[in-house]
């Protein structure tokens, strides 16, 4: 199964972080499964290192160099994803959850979120 980790999910993975479930974890884990990060999250990642808000053993490198240890696939914004952002309703106003859901949508995979906001939209999520 192909599943979109939303930056929450891949932070709380690579650390350790309780916050995420057991099933969601061994969901991760399972080698029969595909899991893309977007770039939106790398992004948001790497402003979130910049002004403090977040730490992540070795920065920015560190965390790209993570994703490549754990075999995650890095899914590139295309420009069907950005007319996607734009077609979306306005339930969400973090425009790096407003990306991963329409890379969700157009890509037709589920994401991995417990983000309340994000469950309102139409797509398909684990938790």
């Amino acid at each position: 199964m192909d599943i979109l980790l939303d930056t929450c999910s891949v932070l709380w993975f690579l650390n350790g972080d309780e916050k995420m479930s057991t099933s969601a974890r061994e969901i991760v884990l399972n080698a029969e499964n595909t899991i893309y990060v977007s770039i939106a999250s790398v992004w948001e990642v790497a402003i979130k290192l910049s002004v403090g808000k977040l730490d992540f053993n070795n920065g920015i490198d560190g965390f790209i160099n993570a994703l490549e240890v754990e075999d995650f696939v890095l899914l590139d914004i295309s420009p069907i994803h950005v007319r996607g952002v734009a077609n979306l309703p306005f339930i969400h106003r973090d425009p790096f959850d407003r990306m991963l859901i329409a890379q969700a949508m157009e890509e037709n995979i589920p994401i991995m979120t417990t983000d309340s906001e994000i469950l309102k939209y139409n797509i398909s999520t684990i938790g």
